[in-house]
């Protein structure tokens, strides 16, 4: 009996060995080192790759280069299209008959709600008040230190016909000094923005300038 029990205390020290030497064969003789090992439904980690203008069975025509979707607008792309009440598309150019358009035509299509205000002032304090100034007259940090020079009070630049419509074109594309904020500012937040710029003004002692159109191409203004 004693013999029987270290003979299966034997065996199964020799099983272990041998299952233990199996493991590390498999592990260790890895031919790829970026290997994960086994895996299942591979195509779910790799699929198959096609050269930009190689063949493939995956398309009629078998071009691999696709064009894009019919009606596709390029990301950060402003357009110059004929501008409708469904256009998805700014269309008035950066130059300055654009920007009289734009001050001549476009009205903000949001109210000044206590949300949108508040709105319009944080999105303000994060990207206009380091050249404008907190209060809106000019003074920021960056003019402070002599990084660039003042761009000037808002109430002041009424006097020169400054509207809604005419700052929503700034943000969108730049002025003078001041760069294009449209891959930073939403069409919606550039709107909330002019809105706290409103009340920048009327605390000293002015109001920005609504249009008052009867077209109805007044309020499509996205980008």
């Amino acid at each position: 009996m004693k013999y029987l029990m270290k003979s299966i205390t034997e065996s199964r020290k020799w099983a272990m060995v041998i299952a233990v030497g199996s493991v590390m064969a498999v592990t260790s003789c890895k031919q790829d080192p970026l290997s994960p090992g086994t895996e299942y439904m591979p195509d779910m980690y790799r699929g198959p790759a096609l050269e930009a203008y190689g063949e493939n069975d995956f398309f009629k025509d078998s071009l691999s280069s696709r064009k894009p979707v019919e009606g596709t607008i390029s990301r950060g792309r402003i357009s110059n299209a004929p501008f409708s009440v469904n256009s998805t598309i700014y269309a008035y150019a950066n130059t300055p008959e654009g920007y009289e358009a734009a001050g001549a035509n476009l009205k903000n299509p949001f109210n000044a709600t206590d949300a949108n205000i508040a709105e319009g002032k944080e999105l303000y304090t994060k990207f206009c008040e380091v050249c404008h100034g907190g209060d809106g007259k000019g003074e920021g940090n960056l003019v402070a230190i002599g990084k660039f020079p003042s761009p000037g009070a808002y109430a002041a630049k009424l006097a020169a016909g400054l509207n809604e419509g005419k700052m929503f074109h700034s943000i969108t594309y730049g002025k003078g000094l001041m760069g294009a904020h449209a891959s930073q500012v939403s069409k919606e937040e550039r709107w909330k923005l002019v809105i706290y710029v409103n009340e920048l003004i009327k605390q000293a002692g002015g109001v920005i300038t609504t249009v008052v159109s009867t077209t109805t191409t007044t309020s499509v203004t996205t980008k």
